[in-house]
């Protein structure tokens, strides 16, 4: 139970820590940072790119803060995660956004173990699953 625990902790807080370095990066240079996004996906955009970077600093800066803070974190991963999901669809995977592959995964991971169980119960089934191996054996009886 302890090693869950912290396995959750470092998560949470590692993934905080890259969120507010990344937004103070894009605060910095957000010229720079919009070249990253396809020209299709900048089409897409109603507003000028740097804005847009700006507007995207600032979400990560408050994914971060919230994720350090341990707060709604279940929330703020599901948030961050279709972001990430929405820099790689409009930047392309390449050498520098393959880095978001598996910043997506482990926000999804962090939004799964931080999720409020009653969103995963299920109902009981009002009858029980086939057996497979009797399943299998019929099959093979009609074959013969």
């Amino acid at each position: 139970m302890f090693q869950q625990k912290a396995a959750y902790h470092v998560l949470r807080v590692t993934l905080g820590i890259t969120f507010i370095w990344v937004s103070v990066m894009i605060f910095q240079e957000p010229v720079f940072w919009s070249g990253f996004i396809d020209p299709w996906a900048a089409n897409l955009i109603p507003i000028d790119l740097e804005t847009m970077m700006k507007i995207t600093a600032g979400l990560d800066l408050l994914i971060g803060l919230l994720l350090i803070a341990n707060k709604w974190t279940w929330i703020v991963s599901l948030v961050a995660s279709v972001h990430l999901l929405t820099i790689l669809i409009g930047s392309g995977i390449d050498t520098i956004t393959v880095r978001d592959i598996g910043l997506f995964g482990a926000t999804a991971a962090l939004m799964l173990v931080s999720a409020p169980t009653k969103l995963f119960k299920t109902k009981k089934p009002e009858t029980s699953p086939p057996d497979l191996q009797s399943f299998a054996k019929a099959g093979q009886d009609e074959n013969v």
